[in-house]
């Protein structure tokens, strides 16, 4: 039996004053409406929020899309907002996107990075009170990442190395053949001073060289300054090559010499380097040894006097995000998904046990601190209610919404519960289920959503966050949507993430399966119309459950990985698959081959649409390649877009929505329509040009 829990709809409670809820129109506003992927489309996204030293305003960024004739990008502005409340505005304009706000340490001036200037990003500065932006510097490398000194007088950035002369000059001769894994461009910490004497160049210094690459392939902050602008503390890793943050570590830069030793090195991958308030601490992640693609890693607290490294206590999912320190340099402050949302951690460098900062029922995501470390930012959402910037000081958790950036549609969003269930080995399983809008819950048509990772996990964001699977125009048509938590996920603890392994297709599959018989169970869906779709690893699951079961009516394979052995033989991550599967398949190969969906196509019966990024690196797009074709020997209804240009995820507006718009009339076809009938006789024919 299907067990409900928490439902979503009323746990925000927010202010009436201070939060726009979607689901109440007000006066004035257009007639209750049905969603679209072209209403879905306007949602703004917020991202980069940084605190003005002191907290008194928020810098934030805005992203909108540009589509017309000749436009189809995400054009991103830098916003302020006051954090006691009121109107923001908009800092930057024009046609190209500015991103990455930085505060200066006095508050007077904001860096950002934009590609103004010519074709890559380049650092710039403008002053909050007003004026015009001036470029920092006229790199070629296209800068990534950057922060000011704590004193003001230079900013750190990290930037892959140019093309050399020679290497553009065979680029432009047609003579540039490529050694694979020769040459690769690595990532180096630079300088650049911020004021100059007039008629002087600013003065670019680069700190690293040799063959070490500055970053690591997990999340958070790259590199660090110490309080006294002295020093550096950075990740880096051997090569560029993703496969290598295994074997990243962390170092320490004396900016005035320019030499650097590496400070944390075990066999573990260390990252995500920060400094203490009073600059005598580093912390940093440690992951378990060996590092694992499903990840854990505990804090570690470096005495930068001894060079000692001890672990603080194990955080609850064990894949913590570091925020920063607290203000009293007591603790250190991390993110991390619990279940289903999003919190906030207090993790003490005593060695005590984690305390929570932020509620269960409160989606606290992109947290950063000012510098004081006495005010927080991050963003807040939930199914029912659009992402805004919010803002709380840290010694009492009291939220106040600062920013109020969307303008869509009034129009009601259809509720989402948490819900759990047992699996075929009895094991506690969960996801989210929504409902469609006004349509009694008995008997409806059922779509299924898998997410990618296979950590990834399914948390407590709006129905109309940007995604090839549009979920509030999918409740639009009827179909109640059930996103499960399958075994692997992240945000249930460290033996339900490794819980796949060497059995992706397994366990994974059971944990869907129950979910629906549960569903179906009690009457809410039809079990003749279900549907099946995912990205990544979600697309693997996907083609692998219609390679096992005929139940599903339609299924939609995004970006999927669907033949194991080739897919480690051309992407970019080839110990991925080996680390699952604990070997290589040179040496055992039956299991590769026993999970691989297109070794179990001839089982497949199901109509299938296949959408492929034709740059993806990550799942190249082969493996979209050899399901289309497999199927299409069968005589299986199958059809395959090809979008251009895109790597492992979509980033063009247009072609986002093209996404959108074929799976919701395909599995509009296959389920709601007769597919032999005229009305239901296709998916929309490509656009002119495909």
């Amino acid at each position: 039996m299907f067990v409900f829990a928490r439902c979503l709809t009323g746990v925000w409670c927010f202010p009436a004053l201070v939060v726009w809820s979607l689901t109440t129109a007000a006066a004035g506003d257009a007639p209750a409406g049905v969603w679209t992927p072209a209403q879905i489309m306007k949602y703004r996204q917020i991202s980069d929020l940084a605190l003005e030293p002191g907290g008194g305003r928020l810098a934030f960024v805005v992203s909108n899309p540009w589509m017309d004739d000749e436009h189809s990008e995400w054009l991103t502005q830098i916003h302020i907002a006051s954090t006691l409340g009121g109107d923001s505005f908009e800092l930057t304009r024009g046609d190209k996107s500015c991103t990455a706000p930085e505060w200066s340490p006095d508050g007077t001036w904001i860096a950002f990075l934009s590609s103004r200037g010519g074709k890559t990003n380049n650092l710039w500065r403008i002053r909050v009170g007003g004026g015009e932006a001036e470029q920092l510097t006229e790199e070629r490398g296209g800068i990534t990442a950057f922060q000011w000194s704590p004193d003001g007088t230079v900013i750190a950035f990290v930037m892959p190395d140019p093309k050399t002369d020679a290497e553009e000059r065979a680029e432009r001769e047609r003579n540039d053949a490529v050694l694979v894994d020769e040459h690769p461009k690595f990532s180096r910490l630079y300088v650049v001073e911020v004021d100059s004497a007039p008629g002087h160049v600013r003065q670019v210094r680069r700190l690293t060289g040799g063959p070490a690459h500055v970053g690591s392939g997990q999340p958070g902050r790259v590199f660090d300054w110490s309080p006294d602008s002295r020093q550096i503390a950075y990740t880096v890793q051997p090569s560029p090559r993703v496969d290598d943050w295994l074997l990243s570590d962390i170092a320490l830069l004396d900016v005035d010499t320019g030499k650097s030793r590496v400070i944390a090195a075990t066999a573990a991958s260390e990252s995500q380097p920060r400094f203490s308030p009073d600059g005598s601490q580093l912390a940093f992640l440690a992951s378990s040894i060996p590092p694992r693609w499903a990840y854990a890693a505990r804090i570690q607290i470096l005495d930068l006097q001894g060079e000692v490294p001890r672990a603080l206590a194990t955080t609850w999912d064990e894949k913590p995000n570091l925020v920063g320190w607290n203000h009293a340099g007591t603790a250190v402050i991390a993110s991390e998904v619990d279940r289903t949302v999003s919190r906030l951690w207090e993790v003490p460098v005593n060695g005590g046990e984690p305390v929570a900062l932020t509620p269960a029922d409160r989606m606290v995501v992109q947290p950063v601190l000012d510098s004081s470390r006495e005010m927080l930012a991050f963003t807040s959402e939930s199914p029912t209610t659009a992402a805004e910037a919010w803002v709380s000081l840290t010694d009492s958790f009291e939220p106040r919404q600062v920013s109020q950036v969307q303008q869509l549609s009034a129009w009601p969003l259809p509720e989402t519960r948490v819900v759990s269930w047992k699996s075929a080995d009895q094991r506690e399983i969960e996801g989210l289920l929504t409902l469609p809008h006004g349509i009694p819950p008995r008997k409806l048509p059922l779509l299924v959503v898998i997410h990618g990772g296979p950590t990834g996990v399914f948390q407590q964001t709006s129905l109309l966050s940007r995604s090839p699977y549009p979920l509030v125009a999918f409740a639009a048509k009827g179909f109640a949507i059930l996103r499960c938590n399958v075994r692997g996920s992240s945000g249930y603890g460290r033996e339900f993430r490794f819980a796949n392994e060497a059995d992706w297709g397994g366990g994974d599959l059971d944990d869907l399966v129950s979910g629906i018989d549960s569903l179906v169970a009690d009457g809410l869906v039809d079990p003749e119309r279900l549907g099946v779709m995912g990205w990544s690893y979600g697309g693997f699951l996907t083609s692998w459950t219609i390679s096992q079961t005929t139940r599903f009516k339609a299924a939609s394979v995004g970006a999927g990985v669907t033949n194991l052995i080739s897919f480690t033989g051309t992407a970019d991550i080839a110990g991925f698959i080996p680390d699952y599967f604990r070997g290589e398949f040179w040496s055992d190969s039956t299991r590769w081959r026993e999970r691989s969906p297109v070794f179990q196509a001839k089982s497949i019966r199901t109509p299938t649409l296949i959408q492929h990024g034709d740059r993806d690196l990550r799942v190249p797009i082969s493996q979209g390649y050899e399901l289309h074709n497999a199927l299409r020997r069968q005589n299986v209804p199958v059809q395959m877009v090809v979008y251009p240009r895109q790597p492992h995820a979509i980033q063009e507006p247009k072609l986002l929505l093209d996404a959108m718009e074929r799976n919701l009339a395909w599995f509009e076809r296959w389920l709601l329509k007769n597919p032999d009938s005229p009305s239901g006789s296709g998916a929309p024919s490509p656009p002119e040009g495909q």
